[in-house]
């Protein structure tokens, strides 16, 4: 039987928490204020998605491991789906517009659309749409 589990929570250091906070708002999204204080605020991305923005402090109790110069290296591409490409523009318009910087060129490979961008403290974001009638199983 495949392992299935219900949600998920990316944990992301950030170096000013009301920033974040105030961009992410502006690009969109709400917080939970259950899981919300001055260390951590946990965004909504869907029902079963969130990110938890964690001040570096905070995000260090939970890993020996340095955390990651944004500036110079990248960790991982957080790659969020849309419900079309109107919206991928409208997600990625609104970042940048809130402070968020550029990061890879739209990409339009027809049947899939894809726009991105940096938050303010370096992470990556990829927002794309696939048409559902042109998702074909690998062979």
């Amino acid at each position: 039987m495949a392992l299935t589990l219900n949600m998920i929570f990316v944990n992301l250091p950030v170096k000013d928490l009301q920033k974040s906070k105030e961009f992410f708002t502006q690009v969109g999204f709400t917080f939970n204020p259950q899981f919300t204080n001055e260390q951590a605020a946990c965004m909504v991305i869907s029902e079963h998605i969130f990110a938890m923005l964690l001040t570096e402090e905070y995000f260090k109790t939970f890993t020996n491991k340095q955390i990651v110069d944004t500036e110079n290296h990248t960790e991982a591409i957080l790659a969020l789906s849309a419900n079309s490409r109107e919206q991928v523009d409208e997600i990625v318009n609104k970042a940048l517009a809130s402070g968020g910087k550029p990061y890879n060129d739209i990409v339009d490979h027809g049947f899939m659309y894809s726009g991105s961008f940096q938050d303010p403290d370096g992470h990556l974001w990829e927002v794309m749409y696939m048409d559902p009638s042109s998702i074909q199983p690998f062979e």
